[in-house]
């Protein structure tokens, strides 16, 4: 039986939408959204009757009635940490969602639980999320930072790693928690996660924390010029988060993060742009080596995802280092809305059982 599923994917400025029938898309679209108009809602939570209502304006155009759905699945935010897989949208999560105390913000994704809940309600089917950025394998010895104040955190790609895991494990005939792989997401943050037995037991922070430089984030830096500059009163607090957030990496070196601008930089013989770029893929590959020792090289294999991955240059720069390490496979972009309605899918056919937040 093949099972209809709405999977809602909601970005700071954009709201992405898909249904599939298993693993067929019936229609996929991007929403775009007008920042003034969702400034007028106060807040990104505030927004979800608004976005839900443009969800099921685009149902109707591609012609998918509501009643034909069997669930509704939505991207998960911040909220407390958890182990990956799929889990049912209850209070105690659309709470957190809206109050993230572990996190002091809220983030578009956020939206995803509270959409998906919204229109599944009035149906009678259940509403769910997969994998969000919270998700945490760490082993006890992943957390430890080098100041007890200071926990190493899981924050990354999760969805898009776990969902690409799933896939190449079934490609090479071994089973989800049999495989060990390093997984790299190259979007406008960088994770590369060591995955053991199927569970992501440590990554580098993609938002602020250790490993590579990214097109927009500042990846590891060292400590003492950091404090100087936090020190400096050249900065607020907020300034300073968003630079190293959004302005770092790519964009700080070169003014722009789009890695098909800076290669047309590169082939016109822009040695700067070249020496930046190499850069960060130096420090892809030299996290790729981190992984390899976290698992004890015993690596099945390495796979690439994110845009940067359409890039020849990306690829062949971090295989020329860390191509030793196990085979490399290539998954360029991003599946995260096959791997938001499959999540779906492998628990209405009772494949997986859904977990229950907060308990």
């Amino acid at each position: 039986m093949n099972y209809r599923v709405l999977a809602i994917n909601p970005g700071s400025t954009s709201t992405k939408i898909a249904v599939y029938d298993d693993k067929t898309p019936v229609f996929v679209k991007t929403l775009r959204h007008d920042p003034v108009e969702l400034d007028k809602f106060g807040g990104i939570i505030e927004q979800y009757d608004y976005r839900k209502q443009l969800v099921l304006e685009a149902m109707a155009e591609n012609n998918v009635a509501p009643e034909t759905l069997e669930a509704v699945v939505g991207r998960g935010g911040l909220m407390n940490k958890l182990e990956g897989g799929t889990y049912a949208v209850n209070q105690a999560m659309l709470d957190d969602l809206k109050d993230p105390t572990n996190w002091g913000r809220v983030h578009a994704s956020n939206l995803g639980a509270y959409i998906a809940d919204s229109i599944a309600k009035p149906l009678n089917i259940p509403s769910f999320i997969v994998d969000p950025v919270v998700v945490d394998e760490f082993e006890e010895i992943a957390r430890i930072s080098g100041i007890p104040e200071i926990e190493r955190k899981s924050l990354f790609h999760a969805l898009n790693i776990r969902y690409i895991v799933r896939l190449l494990a079934e490609e090479m005939g071994k089973k989800f928690n049999e495989v060990n792989m390093i997984g790299v997401h190259m979007g406008g943050g960088i994770s590369v996660a060591a995955v053991k037995h199927g569970k992501v037991v440590d990554v580098n922070n993609a938002l602020l924390g250790m490993g590579p430089f990214s097109p927009q984030r500042a990846g590891a830096l060292p400590i003492g010029d950091l404090l100087d500059m936090a020190y400096s009163g050249k900065y607020t607090k907020k300034e300073l988060t968003g630079y190293l957030a959004k302005q770092g990496g790519l964009m700080a070196y070169l003014g722009t993060d789009s890695g098909v601008e800076i290669n047309a930089m590169i082939d016109k013989g822009d040695k700067k742009a070249e020496l930046i770029f190499d850069a960060m893929c130096y420090q892809v590959a030299k996290e790729i080596g981190a992984c390899a020792a976290v698992l004890e090289g015993k690596v099945d294999a390495v796979f690439l995802t994110g845009g940067l991955v359409y890039n020849e240059r990306t690829v062949n720069n971090i295989k020329k280092r860390a191509g030793f390490v196990a085979p490399f496979f290539l998954f360029p972009g991003e599946k995260e809305m096959e791997a938001l309605s499959q999540g779906a899918t492998r628990v209405l056919k009772g494949l997986e059982e859904a977990g229950i937040y907060g308990k």
